[in-house]
């Protein structure tokens, strides 16, 4: 669905917005291109930071070493982190194996000499082929779903995804594979900047906050802010960052950064979105990301009359006694929010046919797609989160109910 459909028909207040200043509104959408798609990082591990100064013969040579030193040595971070036990103690691979495990080298920073290269080197690792040798599988533990939204404060002026900015893309090119919170990274275009100002990470009124979780099937908000002051232009800069999180803006954590010059401030910002999410992990593990139950759109609760006053009611219309027995009556349809990987467009469209085809499932659309990512399904079910789990899992999907009625789905 487009994102101008979607703000149409899901949002009531942004109708509104249209009809009283159309112009400014539309301004607003169709201005600069403003989106920046997150990175897909479900099957990657990545180890960033990695020294490396080597000579060589010459200039090819020294930048081949460099990466080699750099396979290794971040083989040797990633498994002292995920096991939290010495480097010194990490197995030994080969330079075959770790080819094999490697799937690309990540360039921070090089200065290439005619026979020395000294760089700062990112490594990614293949999740599947890694995880053997690091004895883990993955994650046992993950948060709800959580819409991150990035506030940048720089020259006194406050903004989120109004236009494109070094915070948001900090945010967009992060590994989240690596973390068990579980975030929800709108890509700032079409309606997102409208949605997700600064005036809305503030807001604490519950109303308008379910209507926004749900069209981006999230249980929660993190606010993740950065408050960036430059001593002069291209020299350095101070940023202080703070964690927040829910409608009532919950204070997590706060630290301060420096750059030491305009060039330094993307690596900056990386470190800050890195260690903003170790905060949010200590948070995950404290119990203090548990999803605001104020937040979750409850269906109601049908009081059903007394059995003396149904059966006055069924004499009443039918004075004959029929002793054919009772048709049972179907559960009412409800609305339900479905998260889905969709590594490729075909993915997208054989995930609304499968879904579809459940039994009991009488509409499955998908109103928000990621090619890459992880898309969002409409689907409207006659029963209730446990009983359409149970019918996915009968068409072969694995299912996971992560709130209220959000669920998440995997081959």
């Amino acid at each position: 669905m487009k994102p101008r459909t979607r703000l149409l028909t899901a949002i009531p207040l942004a109708s509104a917005l249209l009809a009283v200043g159309g112009a400014v509104a539309y301004g607003q959408l169709e201005g600069a291109d403003r989106g920046v798609p997150p990175v897909d990082s479900a099957s990657s591990l990545e180890i960033t930071g990695v020294e490396v100064d080597v000579t060589a013969e010459n200039a090819n040579a020294a930048r081949e070493e460099g990466w080699r030193r750099a396979q290794l040595e971040g083989w040797l971070m990633l498994w002292s982190r995920t096991t939290n036990r010495p480097v010194g103690e990490a197995p030994r691979l080969s330079e075959s194996v770790l080819n094999s495990i490697v799937s690309g080298i990540v360039i921070e920073n090089e200065q290439i000499g005619p026979r020395r290269y000294i760089a700062r080197l990112g490594v990614l690792f293949d999740r599947a082929r890694t995880g053997q040798f690091l004895g883990v599988q993955g994650i046992a533990r993950r948060s709800a779903p959580l819409l991150v939204i990035p506030v940048m404060v720089t020259g006194g002026t406050p903004y989120s995804f109004e236009f494109r900015n070094e915070w948001q893309r900090a945010w967009a090119r992060f590994r989240t594979a690596a973390s068990p919170i579980d975030y929800v990274r709108p890509t700032g275009s079409g309606v997102d900047p409208i949605l997700l100002n600064l005036a809305q990470a503030g807001r604490q009124g519950r109303g308008w906050w379910r209507i926004i979780l749900d069209e981006f099937g999230a249980a929660d908000i993190l606010v993740a802010e950065v408050n960036m002051h430059r001593l002069y232009p291209g020299g350095p800069a101070v940023a202080t960052f703070t964690a927040r999180v829910g409608p009532d803006y919950q204070y997590l954590g706060r630290f301060r950064l420096r750059a030491e010059n305009g060039a330094a401030i993307p690596r900056m910002l990386d470190e800050g979105v890195r260690r903003l999410d170790q905060i949010y992990i200590q948070a995950l593990e404290a119990g203090l990301l548990s999803p605001d139950p104020t937040l979750i759109i409850e269906e109601p609760e049908l009081i059903a009359p007394p059995a003396e006053l149904i059966e006055q009611q069924r004499l009443e219309r039918e004075p004959q006694v029929s002793t054919a027995p009772a048709a049972a009556r179907p559960d009412p349809a409800r609305s339900f929010s479905i998260q889905v990987a969709t590594p490729d467009s075909g993915a997208v469209q054989q995930a609304e046919i499968s879904v579809s085809g459940v039994n009991g499932v009488t509409s499955a659309l998908t109103v928000s797609p990621s090619i890459g990512g992880t898309s969002t399904m409409r689907v409207t079910f006659g029963g209730d989160a446990e009983a359409l789990a149970a019918a996915l899992r009968s068409r072969g999907w694995t299912v996971e109910v992560v709130g209220g009625n959000s669920l998440r789905i995997s081959r």
